[in-house]
């Protein structure tokens, strides 16, 4: 904000970040899910190992928590002065 940024971008700047981080690590996460299924099949009780609801449920909410995490931040990155801000740097 102290060099031209608007209240939208900067909040949008936090929350696409953060859900960004989000995003690889349920990719990262999915990879891993399908080369360990195999292993943990055993211990699944009424859910097939490679069920995509499943997956797709678990990644969703993943990204929605996260949504829902940087928001908060976000909304109050854009209420700090940015004058204060600069001196603490």
């Amino acid at each position: 904000m102290a060099v031209g940024a608007g209240l939208g971008e900067v909040q949008w700047l936090v929350v696409r970040q953060a859900v960004g981080l989000a995003l690889r690590a349920a990719a990262v996460g999915l990879v891993a899910t399908f080369i360990l299924t195999r292993a943990l099949a055993g211990l699944l009780y009424g859910v097939a190992p490679d069920d995509p609801l499943t997956f797709a449920t678990c990644s969703a909410l993943l990204v929605a928590a996260a949504f829902a995490a940087s928001y908060g931040h976000a909304r109050r990155a854009i209420r700090v002065d940015p004058v204060v801000a600069l001196r603490v740097e």
